[in-house]
């Protein structure tokens, strides 16, 4: 049992560090300001959650399982509402989508 525990704890953890490094990669390969944060927001929370679930995987049952847990929801709420207030941030200020320069650029 514990060699699965631990198995399924690096299975989450390398799962967790590699969704993360093809995120920084998508950032860098994102046309424009609204794709990049949709793809920051779903990563974060992705590559946290299997990252943070591997380390409870690791702690087993002790206080260090229900802080990563505490840590874990806060992720999961507070990113969706920070990436919502970002974007509409982003509007209120005028940054344009890709696909709303596309159109207009390709108007006579």
């Amino acid at each position: 049992m514990n060699f699965f525990i631990t198995s399924v704890s690096w299975i989450s953890l390398v799962l967790g560090g590699i969704f993360c490094i093809v995120g920084a990669i998508g950032l860098l390969r994102m046309p424009d300001f609204y794709t990049r944060m949709h793809a920051a927001s779903v990563i974060e929370t992705l590559g946290a959650g299997l990252v943070l679930l591997g380390l409870m995987l690791q702690a087993g049952l002790t206080l260090v399982t229900v802080k990563l847990l505490m840590l874990g929801l806060l992720i999961l709420f507070v990113s969706p509402t920070a990436t919502h207030a970002l974007a509409r941030a982003a509007m209120v200020r005028g940054v344009r989508h890709l696909a709303v320069e596309e159109k207009s650029s390709s108007k006579p």
